[in-house]
């Protein structure tokens, strides 16, 4: 612990990465990172103007023009990203601890699992590239071919929740595909991903390739969604935010790919593992304080069970520890902002009153007021028409919905402007597929939850966004088909 605490006083400013550089925004403006467990400042950030992102789109123009990247061949690109993936393990324990800081989660999450799987997106796509096979279609006199070039200059717009693991999942494809990228980092968790910037230098990507703006949404998100030179968008965020993407992008005829929001359910029925459900249950909702997107934020237990699994829930949410995220015996952080964490109450005050009945939590925690910690909670009783019920908290609150049958089930989960994720715990695999079947969503688990094969297609229908990435899915978003034809 104190080896970590002695590295938190060596937290750097932050400035903009711009073709292989880091600069200072041109207007010298700056914001701050903040810790969210202690709500004390972390470092000075470089907050972008529109003149920045224009600076930044311009060099990721011409370096894509210069072919410098979009045309080096693919094993040599692969090899850049597999550098990029080394040296992210190289520096876990220092990018763990930033994003630690940074976001308000326990490093446990951030070094055992963040960290790694950004290096294992970074390397995925790089190995996946290469064997992407381009079709040919020979006829009696003519032959058909494709080609799937880079798309071109490409803005990914990232989340706060999991920044580094999600600038990797979007950067290490667009790359692999020979694009040239501009991130911007949600301003809440800046940090970590402007350390993609040094790692690119060290591994040898060309200057210009990649570039990360940090500043406000409203002018550097509006500018990196309305340039001309712009060819893919990017988006993670919650549904608003997202339309709004879309709109920008609309008048560009910007191709975009957006993952959204989500009130997932997460259904128990009578004949499921009830103990291998709880856990289960409890690892979907309050896993990075429930500001995961995937949440399985509504609980849909069978009536059969419903008393005697909600007792052995809240018994095990009780056994939660919330405190400090440097610590190893945490299991539970703080939320992003206080702002947040007013909104989180606030819902369940909304709750209460509209009938739900609390069974544990409901507050900030006691001991811990200087940062935004809020204890894990679970309202019951719920009606699925509750607000509560139908609005994404994105926090740690689960509410709880009793049911009767199988069919009832789906009608409540399909009850919802979402359809990201679900999940189902039962031993009767007859029943968990045909319910997989009828749930209205873009992912799906039977008997765990937040698995990920990365070959597989990621994203939602509904509000919770439009587009497929992963696999073979994310070249197709990162590239333009073109077909040609010759005469034999």
């Amino acid at each position: 612990m104190s080896k970590l605490l002695e590295k938190q006083l060596k937290i750097n400013d932050a400035k903009l990465f711009i073709n292989g550089e880091y600069v200072n925004a041109s207007s010298g403006e700056t914001f701050d990172a903040i810790n969210p467990a202690t709500n004390q400042k972390l470092a000075s950030v470089a907050s972008a103007s529109v003149h920045d992102v224009e600076s930044a789109i311009q060099v990721a123009q011409t370096s894509f023009e210069s072919g410098i990247w979009s045309k080096m061949a693919v094993e040599e690109r692969a090899k850049i990203l597999c550098r990029m993936s080394d040296l992210v393990m190289a520096r876990v324990d220092e990018l763990a601890l930033i994003e630690t800081l940074d976001v308000g989660k326990p490093i446990k999450e951030s070094r055992d699992f963040d960290i790694p799987r950004a290096a294992s997106n970074l390397r995925f796509f790089a190995e996946m590239a290469k064997y992407i096979h381009h079709e040919h279609y020979p006829q009696s006199k003519h032959m058909s071919y494709t080609q799937y070039a880079p798309a071109g200059v490409t803005s990914l717009i990232i989340p706060w929740n999991l920044p580094f693991m999600q600038m990797t999942w979007k950067a290490s494809a667009a790359l692999a595909a020979g694009n040239t990228v501009i991130v911007k980092p949600a301003s809440y968790t800046p940090l970590s991903a402007v350390m993609l910037g040094e790692i690119a230098n060290e591994a040898g990507l060309p200057p210009g390739v990649l570039n990360i703006l940090t500043g406000p949404g409203s002018t550097v998100g509006t500018a990196m969604t309305t340039h001309p030179f712009v060819r893919r968008i990017s988006f993670v965020g919650e549904s608003t935010t997202g339309k709004t993407v879309m709109r920008n992008a609309a008048s560009q005829l910007i191709p975009v790919s957006l993952e959204l929001g989500g009130k997932s359910a997460n259904i128990v029925f009578d004949d499921a593992d009830l103990d291998e459900a709880v856990q289960g249950s409890i690892e979907a909702i309050f896993r990075n304080q429930g500001e995961i997107c995937l949440a399985g934020s509504r609980l849909l237990v069978q009536e059969t069970v419903y008393e005697q699994f909600l007792a052995k829930l809240v018994t095990a949410v009780k056994k939660i520890k919330v405190g400090d995220p440097l610590d190893e015996n945490t299991d539970m952080g703080a939320l992003i902002s206080t702002n947040h964490l007013e909104t989180v109450d606030r819902y369940v005050q909304i709750g209460l009153e509209e009938g739900a009945k609390l069974a544990t939590g409901g507050k900030r925690v006691e001991g811990l007021t200087d940062g935004n910690f809020y204890e894990p909670t679970v309202l019951y009783d719920v009606d699925n028409k509750m607000r509560v019920a139908q609005e994404e908290i994105f926090g740690p609150v689960l509410v709880v919905i009793p049911f009767k049958t199988e069919e009832e089930a789906i009608q409540i989960a399909n009850d919802s402007i979402y359809g990201l994720a679900g999940v189902v715990w039962s031993n009767d695999l007859r029943r968990a597929h045909r319910v997989a079947d009828q749930i209205n969503s873009g992912l799906f688990w039977i008997n765990c939850w937040y698995y990920r094969d990365l070959r597989t297609p990621f994203g939602g229908s509904k509000a919770s966004g439009i587009g497929r990435e992963g696999g073979r899915h994310s070249f197709e978003f990162y590239t333009e088909a073109k077909t040609i034809t010759m005469k034999l």
